[in-house]
């Protein structure tokens, strides 16, 4: 069915459809109830290119993929983009995917604040210093970061506290009596690994233990290099009696070289690692089951998709950045105890 199908239907002008369907506050709800409720019943859908001439909103969010980091292919990227998904199709909205080459980055992201391609972006993976936040929040363009930066003007985030959670599971660690604790993280160049590495530092400060980063390493977050940073780390000496490790797949490396050393994790060797529910990757599902820093990235994705749909529809209007830091939860389970003499 078609506008002016509906319209005639209704006897109203194709103009106060479209105005009601478009929930413009100048049609009374009762008219805006009265065409709704045929719409619905003759399934009727807008027409994308007309509802885009009429609001001026193509109804897609963007969001810029590197080649080279192959995202697709990760796990966390995958719940991530589930999440934004869920809330794209309750609001209605697309998600359009625009790959580009790492050094074309920042040109794509100013070429899209100008273009009109996408009504906002999401944006992801901060460094501590980004030139893509400082250049998109001096634009016009609608968009959130997953994470945070510094940044001398205000943006919208949402992110959770990467620092607190690797501080409060440092503190565990050392009242359990671990004083010698590995940490294995992502590259610190990325804000949230150095907020978590920061942490880890902070807490042993805390307890009057001193930082020694040659305890610490950084690299990529896979099985593997989970397996290699573990096992160069037990070969210090004093060997580490706990690790900290910044998400389940480098989890998986770490028992892995655990076990390989002849130790048993949980038992000789405490571990505690960041979850981000990955439904395949449960930690209490491990053996032992993990003791974890928890909080989930599907409901980040929706959280973060949400927030950008409200600063779309607030866009032009003087408002507040959105801001906000979910939580997470230390989950204690059999991969922790009290340091064997």
């Amino acid at each position: 069915m078609s506008l002016k199908e509906l319209s005639q239907r209704l006897g109203l002008s194709q103009t106060t459809v479209s105005r009601a369907l478009n929930g413009y506050p100048e049609v009374s709800e009762r008219t805006r109830q009265r065409v709704m409720q045929l719409a619905r019943e003759m399934n009727y859908r807008p027409n994308p290119s007309a509802k885009s001439l009429a609001t001026g909103r193509t109804e897609h969010i963007g969001i810029v993929l590197p080649i080279e980091k192959n995202l697709f292919v990760e796990p966390l990227f995958g719940e991530y983009l589930a999440g934004v998904a869920q809330f794209l199709a309750e609001a209605d909205m697309d998600v359009t995917i625009i790959p580009t080459p790492l050094k074309q980055e920042q040109a794509v992201y100013e070429q899209l604040a100008m273009s009109g391609r996408v009504d906002g972006l999401l944006v992801s993976s901060p460094a501590s210093t980004d030139s893509r936040i400082a250049s998109l929040a001096a634009s016009n363009l609608p968009f959130v970061l997953h994470g945070r930066t510094q940044c001398e003007l205000p943006y919208s985030y949402c992110d959770i506290d990467n620092y607190g959670a690797f501080a409060k599971a440092t503190r565990l660690l050392l009242e359990l009596g671990h004083q010698q604790i590995g940490l294995v993280n992502d590259d610190r160049a990325l804000n949230y690994a150095n907020d978590r590495h920061l942490g880890y530092q902070m807490a042993l400060e805390q307890y009057g233990i001193p930082y020694d980063p040659s305890l610490c390493t950084q690299g990529g977050m896979t099985e593997e290099y989970g397996f290699n940073a573990v096992s160069q780390l037990l070969m210090h000496r004093p060997r580490p009696s706990a690790f900290l490790v910044s998400n389940m797949i480098l989890a998986l490396g770490a028992m892995r070289a655990i076990r390989q050393h002849g130790l048993e994790p949980g038992h000789d060797i405490s571990l505690i690692a960041h979850d981000d529910h990955i439904p395949y990757l449960q930690a209490d599902k491990f053996d032992p089951p993990l003791t974890t820093t928890s909080s989930s990235i599907r409901k980040a994705g929706y959280q973060i998709t949400q927030m950008l749909h409200q600063e779309i529809e607030l866009r032009n209007q003087e408002h507040p950045v959105q801001q906000k830091i979910l939580e997470v939860d230390l989950v204690i389970r059999g991969s922790t105890r009290i340091r064997r003499a």
